[in-house]
């Protein structure tokens, strides 16, 4: 029988069998790692996704989850400015401590080939800090690096143990190097359009490195582009170089709208882009999808007659529109959005209305919603080996998938006409602390773009009001778990 004919029977109704591959395995005609990956792919694991734990401790919403490289930890940040590290099988913690930051902890992330005991952190507080895990489970923090605003996302060199980078609401990108004493500033993102590049800096909320090429990262923020850059281009200190993206990724019908902005960023195995808008699409490009280094800015775009443009060769290349996935909502957070499958086979985002949504990455068909939080889901985490899923939002737990259902999951009806009411920033306030940051980060950033009017009521004034008769009896917020601030169960077991 010829080899192609073996894979055709390897099949039923184009899809790789559970069944027929273990067969094949144990006779030795697929290798263990294709039958991973196959059975690792599976849609119908992927229809069984349900809640294997939930794992609680934090005091505020959890804003950020993420696997160590062995899979067996998961680390989490939060609004309550702790991190804890968790044995997710057993819903144990086995490390919570303290993280350093004056602010909500946004994002948390184990450095590679460092035995999980060096961590960096980023927070609303603008603030970079790095954890040392010591002997006996006691922890060291340290300061690194500031960001004038909130610093939202932050992205490890992939295989680097040292080095990784952040961006924040300033517009600065900084590389981070654990080995040096001061982080570099790489650049700080401005408009494609000459006659505003000289005005404030565009508000960056995501970061993420090429896997397969880590000299390549991308930025996104309020602003329609992702902004790819090569860092081997970007000048530092003023030596030669450039700090000019090497390319441009931008929907077509995107392009000159002010409106959105881009929440989530993340690159697939084979190098493509996932980027995710609020109140729009979630959008993939493939490499060749660019609009180059310097896009036409939509100001130069509208005299553009419509002839010319209905003649351009790039208009009627099919390849350049980008797949889109539909039906979830992101309007109120900064959500994030992911792959699932060991080789990307799955697009997987969170939403306002509380559930997670599952597309296939090929087609853009949506497959699977799991209901994932009381109010807005916006961390998803995929372990780095299994088909599992790590998940956080506006409530205070994590929750693990794991595929245990015993029936396979059928999509609800009426997708897109369930969704909450849009409530704003005041309705997660919980402390006095966090409503005092809100508020002059809010503050900080409309005086920049607008300053107040003679004749208009004091923002100000109103804000002083709101904090008035805001209720100032809330939980202890700092509450810890021992006299150092740090508590652990069997870490180093």
């Amino acid at each position: 029988m010829s080899e192609s004919a073996k894979r055709v029977r390897s099949k039923i109704n184009g899809v790789h069998h559970p069944v027929v591959d273990f067969w094949r395995r144990e006779v030795g005609g697929i290798s263990s790692r294709n039958f991973s990956n196959r059975f690792s792919a599976s849609e119908n694991l992927v229809l069984r996704l349900e809640i294997y734990k939930k794992l609680e401790k934090h005091k505020g919403c959890v804003n950020t989850v993420s696997f160590n490289a062995e899979g067996d930890v998961l680390i989490s940040g939060s609004d309550d400015w702790r991190v804890i590290l968790w044995d997710w099988q057993l819903g144990n913690v086995k490390l919570s401590f303290h993280s350093g930051h004056a602010n909500n902890v946004f994002q948390a992330k184990f450095m590679p080939f460092s035995d999980d005991r060096t961590i960096v952190t980023c927070a609303a507080d603008g603030m970079v800090r790095r954890a040392n895990i010591l002997e006996g489970g006691k922890v060291k923090t340290s300061f690194l690096g500031l960001h004038q605003g909130r610093a939202h996302k932050l992205c490890i060199e992939p295989g680097n143990p040292h080095v990784f980078y952040t961006c924040g609401e300033d517009g600065l990108v900084q590389r981070f190097d654990l080995r040096t004493e001061a982080p570099t500033e790489l650049l700080t993102c401005q408009s494609v359009d000459p006659k505003r590049r000289n005005m404030e800096a565009i508000q960056l909320n995501t970061i993420a490195i090429d896997p397969r090429n880590s000299n390549l990262f991308v930025v996104g923020g309020m602003n329609e582009y992702a902004r790819l850059y090569d860092i081997r281009r970007i000048q530092r200190g003023g030596l030669n170089g450039s700090t000019h993206p090497a390319d441009h990724f931008c929907p077509p019908h995107l392009v000159g709208n002010e409106d959105v902005g881009i929440t989530g960023l993340a690159f697939s195995e084979q190098s493509e882009l996932l980027v995710s808008y609020n109140d729009e699409f979630i959008y993939l490009f493939a490499p060749d999808m660019g609009l180059g280094s310097n896009p036409i800015p939509a100001s130069s775009k509208s005299s553009v007659s419509k002839s010319e443009s209905a003649s351009s060769p790039k208009d009627e290349n099919e390849q350049s529109v980008p797949m889109v996935y539909k039906g979830h909502k992101n309007s109120e957070t900064v959500k994030g959005v992911t792959f699932f499958g060991p080789r990307s086979e799955y697009v997987v985002s969170g939403s306002d209305c509380g559930r997670i949504f599952t597309w296939r990455k090929k087609t853009g068909e949506l497959i699977r919603v799991m209901e994932g939080d009381r109010d807005v889901v916006n961390c998803i985490e995929p372990h780095p080996h299994i088909p599992v899923l790590a998940s956080s939002g506006i409530e205070s737990d994590i929750k693990v998938w794991t595929s245990k259902a015993a029936e396979r999951a059928i999509l609800p009806e009426n997708i897109e006409l369930v969704s909450n009411t849009p409530r704003g920033w005041m309705y997660r306030v919980s402390t006095r602390r966090e409503l005092l940051a809100q508020l002059f980060a809010m503050q900080s950033r409309r005086s920049r773009s607008s300053p107040e009017r003679e004749g208009e009521p004091s923002r100000g004034r109103a804000r002083l009001n709101l904090i008035r008769t805001f209720n100032y009896e809330s939980s202890d917020e700092n509450a810890t778990d021992d006299g150092d601030g740090n508590s652990h169960e069997d870490f180093f077991s």
